[in-house]
């Protein structure tokens, strides 16, 4: 072997170990891949069983499962534990089916937006960017030291805990409480 041969061969090396090294985000203990959509990366995910549970219950899974893209904001089982006692269970009742699906759809946004666009969106705003949830509603968005943080119809909050977990068919961003529509 040359000189430029070796060079080469430990410049491939190098490059193979780097990009090995190069890990998927991790949510809820388990490492999420850009190539699966967003409810097989979901159902993976130890800090989302509560919402996976309330996207089956709604009858969203095919809908998440399409190309979209999607942006969702995706509430953590302790986010859904912060609901008032109850909350939960009757949302989940098939009674109360179009109550669950506005207040799931509500947390998805068309399109496939990152951290950056989001920031982009409220720097362009003034310090607030507004979003048009799949459930029809508006989501706005600001910066509370250095984090993204949503404000819902009710006047709620929450805050994007871990961004850009990007998907085939969107961007998950998780959020630390369950926003609400009016």
């Amino acid at each position: 072997m040359n000189r430029n041969s070796v060079s080469f061969a430990i410049g491939a090396l190098m490059l193979l170990a780097a990009t090995a090294s190069a890990k998927n985000p991790m949510v809820g203990g388990k490492e999420m891949f850009p190539a699966k959509n967003i409810v097989e990366n979901a159902v993976n995910s130890a800090d989302h069983t509560t919402l996976v549970a309330a996207v089956k219950a709604a009858g969203l899974v095919d809908t998440l499962q399409t190309p979209g893209p999607f942006t969702v904001f995706a509430p953590t089982n302790a986010a859904f534990a912060k609901l008032p006692a109850g909350t939960v269970e009757t949302l989940l009742k098939p009674e109360n089916k179009d109550a669950l699906v506005k207040v799931l759809t509500y947390h998805v946004v068309p399109g496939k937006l990152s951290a950056a666009d989001i920031k982009k969106q409220i720097k362009a705003g003034h310090g607030t960017a507004t979003f048009k949830t799949v459930s029809g509603g508006t989501l706005k968005a600001m910066v509370e030291g250095g984090m993204i943080v949503l404000k819902d119809e009710k006047g709620g909050t929450s805050t994007v805990t871990q961004s850009n977990v990007f998907q085939s068919n969107g961007v998950i961003h998780v959020v630390d409480s369950v926003v609400l529509p009016n």
